[in-house]
C-alpha cells in the first residue's frame, strides 16, 4: 500500500486581501518525484515554505511524516530544501559555506560535504569567493546544501536555474538517482521537459488552487 510522507488538508494562507493558498488539500507519496508547475505568484512557493514550516498556514494543517507542522513540530526534520535564490555568505567560499551549515546539525562531516559538492559539480578545494560564482553554480551549491544530510524528503523551487544544458542534465541524474534511494521529491519547475522527464505526478497550481494533472504509474 501507497504511503503518503506529507499530506496537506484544507491549507490556506492569506496575505490581507490575498490569498495565496485557497482551500489546498494533497498527499504526495513516499519514494516518489512530484511535480508542481504554475505562472508566478501562482502559490507555489508559499506552499513550499508552508511545507518546510517557514511560514505558518492561516487555517488547515500540514503533517510531514507524520509530524503536524506548527503542533508537533515548528521544523519538519529530514528535509532538505531549495526555495527561492539560495543564500550564501559572499566572501566565503562553497566549502566554507557549507560547512557552516553543516555545523548546525552536526550529522555530517567534512569528507561528505566534499564528496556532496563533486556530486553537484564543484570542486571542494577551490577557494574561489561564492560572490564570484556564476549563476548556475550558486544553484549547484544550493543543491548540495539541500542533499549533503542525506535528508528523506526534497522540496526543489526550480533547482534548475541558471543551469546550462550540461548542468541540467546532471542534475536530472542525479534527482533520479535520489529517487532510486527511495527519497521523496517535490518539484517546482517552469520546464516542461523537466515535468516529462522526472516526475511520476504532476499538479497544477493557479491562483492558490492546486488540481491534479498527471498520476503516471509507470515512472
Amino acid at each position: 500500500m501507497a504511503e503518503n510522507i506529507i499530506t496537506v488538508e484544507n491549507a490556506v494562507k492569506k496575505f490581507k486581501e490575498t490569498t495565496a493558498l485557497n482551500d489546498v488539500t494533497i498527499n504526495f507519496e513516499k519514494g516518489k518525484i512530484h511535480g508542481i508547475i504554475g505562472r508566478n505568484g501562482s502559490g507555489k512557493t508559499v506552499l513550499f515554505k508552508c511545507i518546510c514550516g517557514f511560514m505558518q498556514l492561516t487555517s488547515g494543517q500540514i503533517a510531514v511524516d507524520g509530524k503536524i507542522i506548527g503542533k508537533d513540530t515548528d521544523v519538519p526534520k529530514n528535509v532538505g530544501a531549495i526555495i527561492e535564490a539560495p543564500g550564501f555568505l559572499p566572501n566565503y567560499s562553497g566549502f566554507r559555506n557549507l560547512k557552516l551549515l553543516a555545523v548546525i546539525n552536526k550529522k555530517i562531516n567534512d569528507e561528505k560535504i566534499k564528496e556532496t559538492m563533486k556530486i553537484v559539480g564543484l570542486d571542494p578545494e577551490s577557494k574561489k569567493r561564492v560572490s564570484k560564482y556564476s549563476l548556475g553554480m550558486r544553484q549547484r551549491l544550493g543543491i548540495a546544501q539541500a542533499i549533503m544530510e542525506n535528508p528523506d524528503i526534497l522540496i526543489l523551487d526550480e533547482p534548475m536555474n541558471g543551469l546550462d544544458n550540461k548542468g541540467v542534465e546532471d542534475i536530472r541524474k542525479l534527482l533520479l538517482n535520489l529517487k532510486d534511494e527511495g527519497k521523496t521529491i517535490i518539484l517546482a519547475s517552469h520546464s516542461s521537459e523537466d515535468i516529462e522527464l522526472l516526475c511520476d505526478t504532476v499538479h497544477e497550481m493557479d491562483a492558490g488552487i492546486l488540481k491534479t494533472v498527471k498520476l503516471n504509474e509507470n515512472n
